[in-house]
């Protein structure tokens, strides 16, 4: 079940990552913004150790933990980018967002796997 609102949760997530993406685009990125999708991750994230933990998921779902980690060590380098330096590195933020998304995708098939 907790492996279930770790979904939910970097689903979430996602959404507001790809209104960052869209925002940076624009040139109108908020430091905000980037915290609470960073907050969503990480609750995720620590949702999905839990389950991992507790032995409630399977090969794939420990595997897109990993991608998981991965991606939001992505996310606290653009994040440190932006606070230090006031801009962000694109290929970082392709790296982490194509990391997000098939972590994501892994943790779907997991989940829904189990059902």
């Amino acid at each position: 079940m907790l492996n279930v609102i770790a979904l939910i949760s970097f689903a979430i997530a996602a959404v507001i990552g790809i209104i960052l993406a869209a925002l940076y685009a624009k040139g109108t990125l908020t430091v905000g913004g980037a915290l609470l999708h960073g907050l969503l991750a990480v609750i995720g994230v620590l949702l999905l150790v839990i389950s991992v933990v507790q032995g409630n998921t399977n090969r794939i779902e420990n595997y897109s933990l990993i991608l998981f980690i991965v991606a939001a060590l992505g996310g606290l380098v653009l994040i440190s980018s932006h606070l230090t330096k006031g801009k962000l590195q694109k290929p970082v933020i392709g790296i982490h967002a194509v990391v997000a998304v098939i972590s994501f995708l892994m943790l779907l098939s997991g989940v829904v796997g189990q059902k």
